[in-house]
């Protein structure tokens, strides 16, 4: 019996009544539908998943395929299909190797491609979104493939219609377009440009852009390392939050403020909750919130997830 507690960044969780890992496209379907009526966890990095100390009552399908499919055009760019097994980071770094410029600010993002435009991950200033064209899912409620163009998908703030209708897709490929060419577009994220010592607006290298974003993401405790127990985490777990302009105008003075392009405000969570009274190291049992950043709550090296949930 699998331990869940091994596939997961948190390092917790209890087993898993059925774990099967599937390499193909047609194997995850069969896996799906196999199962019947069990419920159904699917698993790919791992790495944004807080499982139950006692396990999960049913079947874990661990996703691992890694089809490629490429078209590349020495003028436009290249069309890269991606199998959602994936791993992110290692397709970005390949990407990069090959001159691709485009996903270099989304590097050291741990977890797969197909998670990928579940939650529509971003960093830095850019978000997956921007680069994706389209998701072939297998519709678990109709029993056959369905394939959402960019729109379909209804990206927004780490949200998109994959996870606002949890446990009906299951994500079998992502198809990317991105463009020829060794410079980033304009870096608009302060912190990123301050690193790469140029001023915001203006453009990097990117492979200087993806070795700057590493080293941020390690000194904040965001990369997987073995010896660093801040990275026994599932990243932020919490997300800025996007308010009305009533509500922004009632927020702390000094509280951060960015328009969004509906209207809304976004603010930081990370400030509200510095100046709410939580602070880097603090501890709940087996659990603690990073020593380097508030927003990431971290398996101290006992914790359970009870532990973490208490403390989230």
């Amino acid at each position: 019996m699998a331990e869940l507690r091994d596939y997961t960044s948190l390092r917790v969780g209890g087993p898993a009544q059925k774990f099967v890992e599937v390499g193909t496209e047609s194997q995850i379907i069969a896996a799906i539908e196999a199962a019947g009526d069990a419920p159904i966890l699917i698993m790919g990095g791992g790495t944004n998943l807080l499982i139950a100390d006692s396990g999960f009552a049913g079947v874990v399908i661990r996703i691992t395929n890694h089809s490629l499919q490429a078209e590349i055009d020495a003028c436009s760019g290249a069309t890269l299909t991606i199998g959602a097994g994936e791993d992110w980071d290692e397709f970005v770094a390949t990407t990069i190797d090959r001159g691709f410029a485009g996903l270099e600010t989304l590097s050291g993002i741990p977890g797969t491609v197909g998670a990928a435009p579940i939650q529509n991950i971003g960093a830095y200033g850019h978000e997956v979104a921007e680069f994706i064209t389209r998701v072939r899912t297998y519709d678990r409620q109709k029993k056959a493939i369905k394939t959402f163009t960019n729109q379909e998908c209804e990206f927004e703030y780490r949200n998109s219609h994959f996870k606002s209708h949890p446990g009906r897709y299951v994500v079998l490929d992502v198809q990317f377009n991105l463009r020829t060419g060794e410079m980033t577009t304009p870096i608009t994220y302060a912190e990123l440009a301050t690193k790469l010592g140029i001023a915001v607006g203006e453009k990097a290298p990117i492979d200087a852009t993806r070795k700057a974003v590493l080293e941020l993401r390690g000194a904040k405790g965001m990369l997987l390392n073995p010896s660093d127990r801040d990275s026994w985490s599932a990243g932020s777990f919490f997300t800025n939050p996007i308010v009305s302009k009533e509500i922004a105008a009632k927020l702390p003075e000094g509280a951060p403020r960015w328009p969004q392009n509906d209207g809304r405000i976004k603010t930081s969570a990370a400030w509200l909750m510095e100046h709410a009274g939580v602070k880097k190291g603090d501890v709940h049992a087996g659990a603690h919130v990073s020593t380097k950043r508030v927003l990431a709550l971290v398996n101290g090296g006992t914790a359970t997830a009870t532990d973490i949930a208490e403390l989230a």
